[in-house]
């Protein structure tokens, strides 16, 4: 037995030889991601941070201020109305118009006040738009005169006595989605 056995190895084994190799192994390697993270968290914080003169200065650059369009109106608030089909008075055989519209209104409260007038609405409407001649209705001017005949017929209902807000009425502007004339 005494032969057998070395000297200087008495009392060790070979399997605490192989352990601390992994061990050391997964030290490096959770060593390495960490320092590999740091790394990149670094340079993206960095990447954003004012540069350095020689001194030491940190170098302000003044930033150009943005022109701003003024803005004199708020954002516009439409009423789509449903569409209009008309008999127009003939000028050579029957003719007909379809008609769809939306209403360019000053606030809300306005395009709620329309729901409660649209069968109103609709009723003068159809007698105005089928009291026309499709010969009135093909230019531009034709179709700009009856838009303002269309604000002007909502407005006085709207406001009969004129009392709104601006002597225009509450409707700014009627613009038109779709146009036929058949």
């Amino acid at each position: 037995m005494a032969k057998d056995a070395k000297p200087g190895t008495e009392g060790v084994e070979t399997a605490p030889a192989k352990n601390s190799k992994k061990l050391l192994i997964i030290i490096i390697a959770v060593v390495v991601v960490v320092l590999g993270l740091g790394g990149v968290t670094a340079f993206l914080l960095l990447r954003h941070a004012p540069e350095q003169d020689d001194d030491g200065e940190v170098a302000v650059e003044k930033a150009k201020p943005v022109k701003k369009k003024k803005v004199d109106r708020e954002v516009p608030i439409y009423v789509a109305l449903d569409a209009f089909t008309v008999n127009l008075v003939p000028d050579n055989g029957d003719q007909f118009l379809q008609l769809v519209m939306s209403l360019e209104v000053e606030d809300a409260q306005v395009a709620d006040h329309l729901k409660m007038y649209t069968p109103k609405l609709r009723n003068d409407l159809t007698l105005l738009l089928s009291s026309k001649k499709a010969s009135q209705l093909i230019s531009k001017e034709g179709k700009e005169l009856l838009a303002q005949e269309v604000k002007e017929q909502i407005n006085g209902i709207l406001e009969p006595a004129g009392k709104g807000k601006k002597r225009d009425g509450p409707i700014k502007e009627v613009l038109f989605t779709s146009f036929i004339i058949q």
